[in-house]
């Protein structure tokens, strides 16, 4: 996606192109759509993913309440991953930066949290956590939250430039990843 950054200045530091202090936000584009933060991304659930190798594993009377705390977690993650995708339709991207021409999606689970996918993503990690009883997957899965915090914010200085209701909108939700919650 190609934008037109007009009243800002542009830096490029080691590759890692940067918004000027004018632009708002000290968060790095890491290329021109944000595929630094989708790689990053990937490594984070792929290392998720690979700790349930290193998982504790439930025993005992434990294991029926973990693992249907997980099923719960889970379900909700998947709920809302293919909620937000599916209001997203052809805007839907890996990308921080949206796709030209993609519109504000305000309808369904977008009223109620800006960044659903996300949302469901931790839950879903947190989920594999429970179920594996791996520590090292609710560090990661942590990280993951931390990760979509600053992914989001990246995100929203590149929504605010292309959708000039975005401010608005957010302003309107609050939430940003979980409804009701966060």
């Amino acid at each position: 996606m190609v934008f037109a950054h007009t009243g800002s200045a542009r830096s490029s530091v080691g590759g890692v192109r940067r918004s000027s202090p004018t632009a708002r936000g000290p968060l790095p584009e890491l290329g021109r759509r944000g595929g630094g933060w989708v790689a990053a991304q990937a490594a984070l659930i792929v290392l998720i993913a690979l700790s349930a190798l290193v998982g504790l594993g439930w025993r005992g009377g434990l294991a029926p309440a973990a693992y249907a705390v997980a099923a719960v977690l889970g379900l909700l993650g998947v709920a809302l991953l293919v909620a937000g995708g599916a209001t997203l339709g052809s805007a839907l991207t890996p990308f921080p930066a949206p796709r030209e021409g993609a519109g504000l999606r305000q309808a369904g689970v977008y009223g109620f949290v800006r960044h659903p996918m996300y949302g469901g993503g931790i839950l879903v990690a947190l989920g594999w956590s429970v179920a594996f009883a791996t520590p090292a997957g609710l560090a990661l899965s942590v990280a993951l939250a931390l990760f979509f915090e600053l992914k989001s914010r990246r995100e929203e200085l590149w929504l605010e430039r292309s959708i000039p209701s975005y401010r608005e909108y957010r302003q309107h939700v609050r939430r940003r990843f979980l409804p009701f919650l966060w």
